[in-house]
C-alpha cells in the first residue's frame, strides 16, 4: 500500500525558512514524478512544485520561484521542499503527491488531478 508522510511544517516569522520532507513507502517512488501542493482555508489546492524521477527536471509555481527548491533522494524514498524567504501568503497545509501512472518520464503535471496518492499534509504558518 502506497503511503506518503509529510513532516517539517510549523510556525515561522516572515522571512524565515522551513524544510518539508515527504517519505514514501509501498513500492512507488524512484521511477515516479513527485509534486508539492498547498491549500489555504477556503481555497483550492494549488500547485507549488514538481520534480521528475531523475531530479533533472523541476517546475515551480510563479509565486514560489526563486524562494522554494524541490529535491529528492531516491535512496531514502524522500522528496523535500526547501522554503526560504517565507511570506504570510505561504500559509497553508502542504501536501506531497505521486504521479503513479508515468514511469521514468520528465513530463511534469501541475494539475492535482494528475496525481494519484497524497500525504496527510503538514501545516505551515508564516506570521507577519
Amino acid at each position: 500500500q502506497v503511503q506518503l508522510v509529510e513532516s517539517g511544517g510549523g510556525l515561522v516569522p516572515a522571512g524565515g525558512s522551513l524544510r518539508l520532507s515527504c517519505a514514501a513507502s509501498g513500492g512507488i517512488f524512484s521511477g515516479n514524478n513527485m509534486g508539492w501542493f498547498r491549500q489555504a482555508p477556503g481555497l483550492e489546492r494549488d500547485f507549488v512544485a514538481a520534480i521528475d524521477w531523475s531530479a533533472n527536471t523541476r517546475n515551480y509555481a510563479d509565486s514560489v520561484k526563486g524562494r522554494f527548491t524541490i529535491s529528492r533522494d531516491n535512496a531514502k524514498n524522500t522528496v523535500y521542499l526547501q522554503m526560504n524567504s517565507l511570506k504570510p501568503e505561504d500559509t497553508a497545509v502542504y501536501y506531497c503527491a505521486v504521479d503513479k501512472d508515468r514511469f521514468y518520464s520528465s513530463f511534469l503535471y501541475r494539475g492535482p488531478q494528475q496525481y494519484d496518492y497524497w500525504g496527510q499534509g503538514t501545516q505551515v504558518t508564516v506570521s507577519s
